[in-house]
């Protein structure tokens, strides 16, 4: 089996077997792809020609065009996982990758929003315009909901359950989860329901989705990044600021408030606990600089 066939089978599987969102397919195929590359140029014509040390060079090979630890773990991830594939379909005996351990990697903690720099975010929405309210329910989403900007997109009317105060969201590997939504978020959802979004000629097929274009298509995930870069020049925060830095706002939030690490996990819908742990380092933080900030030896 050549390269190209053996990544177009393994992409199938991803897509028809564990259900992977096309974004991850994407990252899953891309990393498979550049060792694809970096195999052809050295003379290994396909998958079963590779052995451990092959893939050591090409991860050396990555780390020398300067890529960064973080993406140079998760090519290795996406290379064990192509490889778990031919074994589990018989392809090859062993996975060559088996046994390389990822690059060492710092965890950098992300940049949050206090609760005023959120609030004056959204007080710089325009609501003279007929957008300014649906974005101003988006925001209070993102934040009140810690959602994913994919989940935020691609949020239906039937995935709301405002009378018990609850939304249905679908996330990575096309999970669901429930999440608890707050008044305001509520309050201005429902403004832009039944005051804006009811104007709004629909195109056949968009009906049940949520945040529309003045055209009737769902808003993208672009749209979201520029609205939010626009608010964040005409308040004058300098902070880099994206729609994940709501999410990470949510979460630090939770947490600096005394929340339980479980329920923050299950609302952000992580998959490990470890990856929800980023936001005790960001309490810990927090809590070095109240010392420095009140204490009086500090």
């Amino acid at each position: 089996m050549n390269w190209q066939s053996a990544i177009k089978d393994f992409v199938s599987y991803l897509k028809l077997e564990k259900s992977l969102t096309e974004n991850s397919i994407q990252a899953y195929t891309g990393d498979t792809q550049k060792l694809c590359l970096y195999a052809e140029t050295k003379g290994y014509p396909d998958p079963s020609s590779i052995e451990q040390r092959h893939i050591s060079e090409f991860l050396a090979w990555v780390n020398e065009l300067g890529m960064m630890p973080s993406s140079q773990a998760r090519v290795l991830s996406s290379i064990k996982s192509f490889f778990n594939y031919l074994v589990f379909e018989g392809y090859i005996l062993k996975n060559p990758a088996e046994l390389i351990d990822s690059p060492r990697q710092t965890r950098k903690l992300p940049d949050t929003l206090s609760v005023p720099e959120i609030e004056c975010l959204i007080n710089a929405i325009d609501l003279s315009k007929p957008e300014g309210m649906r974005n101003k329910a988006m925001i209070e989403i993102l934040y009140g909901c810690g959602l994913r900007v994919s989940e935020l997109v691609n949020l239906k009317l039937s995935n709301l359950f405002l009378d018990i105060e609850f939304i249905k969201v679908k996330g990575k590997g096309n999970k669901e989860r429930l999440i608890p939504i707050g008044a305001e978020a509520i309050k201005y959802l429902s403004i832009y329901l039944h005051e804006v979004r009811i104007s709004v000629n629909i195109l056949n097929g968009y009906e049940d989705y949520i945040f529309l274009t003045k055209r009737g298509k769902p808003i993208s995930r672009v749209m979201v990044f520029l609205i939010i870069k626009d608010l964040t020049q005409k308040t004058g925060i300098t902070k880099t600021i994206s729609p994940h830095t709501f999410r990470h706002s949510f979460a630090t939030h939770l947490v600096e408030g005394g929340a339980d690490l479980r329920a923050v996990q299950e609302m952000l819908g992580h998959e490990s606990i470890t990856t929800t742990e980023i936001y005790t380092h960001l309490d810990r933080e927090y809590l070095r600089e109240t010392i420095i900030h009140y204490h009086p030896r500090s």
